[in-house]
């Protein structure tokens, strides 16, 4: 199998950046640039739009326009790897061939997932449909596999299919399955041919890197970007297993509570800017005494998020 001629620019982690809102519900474009700043200044590339930035919450032309802000605002394209997935191959086709007009590194494609119980044959024609229409050398779509929330099992065969017939297009996944066997299965049989597995959580990192994955596209990479990044970056070295422990004690306590609700508390402490608490329906802020709660766990473990 054939691979794509030129190395991927992203690095090894990604963030699904938490989108910032407005009164009205829109994407605060400029504290949304700052935070992918950030988050690029520790280390970590932007895959903006994808489940914990609320992406399915906002339309297309909302998601590609701001997705113009931040590149126009100096963010690195060979860095981000937008979310561009959903039902309709229309909004699909123009969310890529807009990451792709913008020079991005890659895009996040979702399966459609309004209908569950679909076959192979089904799902292949859909992503097939996405790239002929899109029609670009340059595009290099990262399938995600997150059956937890698609209620889509995405199988092995599927992807080698893919894989096989778009061997310079369709050129890893990250899989938030959970799943570590289905995740070293994926690596087994396709990264010895240049296909990149993302873990889709830290918890999983050190595990990937040492079956041949390429790193992790997390979460908790929006609040703890630097010990992520640090540990993909020295994953070798003597102390990397001590580093994934302390990964996963962050981790853990996010993961107590609805996670996108719980980040936007994180960072709406340490900025001092309430307005980050704001999520869109059907999600909602935690309560008063759950933020008060995880703010204080946080504080035991001397967390704190520097430069923000």
């Amino acid at each position: 199998m054939t691979i794509s001629l030129h190395p991927s620019t992203l690095p090894a982690v990604l963030s699904p950046v938490i989108t910032p809102f407005t009164a009205d519900g829109s994407p605060d474009e400029q504290k949304l640039l700052k935070q992918c700043k950030w988050l690029e200044a520790n280390g970590v590339g932007q895959a903006v739009f994808g489940t914990n930035s609320e992406a399915n919450s906002m339309s297309a032309p909302q998601k590609m326009h701001a997705l113009t802000a931040l590149i126009e605002g100096g963010l690195n394209p060979e860095h981000m790897m937008p979310g561009t997935g959903a039902t309709s191959i229309h909004a699909t086709v123009n969310m890529t061939a807009h990451a792709v007009n913008h020079k991005c590194a890659g895009v996040l494609m979702l399966p459609p997932f309004y209908y569950k119980d679909v076959t192979d044959d089904g799902l292949f024609a859909y992503f097939s449909e996405v790239i002929q229409k899109v029609g670009s050398a340059a595009l290099q779509v990262y399938i995600y596999n997150i059956p937890p929330v698609t209620k889509i099992n995405l199988s092995l065969s599927l992807l080698e299919r893919l894989a096989k017939e778009y061997p310079k297009t369709i050129v890893g996944m990250k899989d938030s399955s959970g799943d570590w066997s289905y995740t070293e299965s994926v690596i087994k049989m396709l990264a010895p041919s240049g296909f990149r597995v993302y873990a889709g959580s830290e918890v999983f990192l050190m595990r990937a890197l040492r079956a041949g994955g390429v790193g992790c596209i997390s979460a908790t990479a929006n609040v703890n970007p630097k010990a992520i990044a640090d540990l993909a970056s020295h994953w070798r070295e003597s102390d990397a297993d001590e580093r994934q422990a302390s990964l996963d004690q962050v981790r853990g306590i996010f993961a107590q509570y609805q996670m996108i609700a719980g980040m936007k508390t994180a960072v709406a402490h340490y900025t001092n800017d309430p307005e980050w608490l704001r999520v869109r329906p059907p999600l909602v802020q935690l309560s008063a005494d759950q933020q008060a709660k995880l703010l204080s766990e946080l504080k035991a473990i001397n967390f704190s998020m520097p430069g923000l």
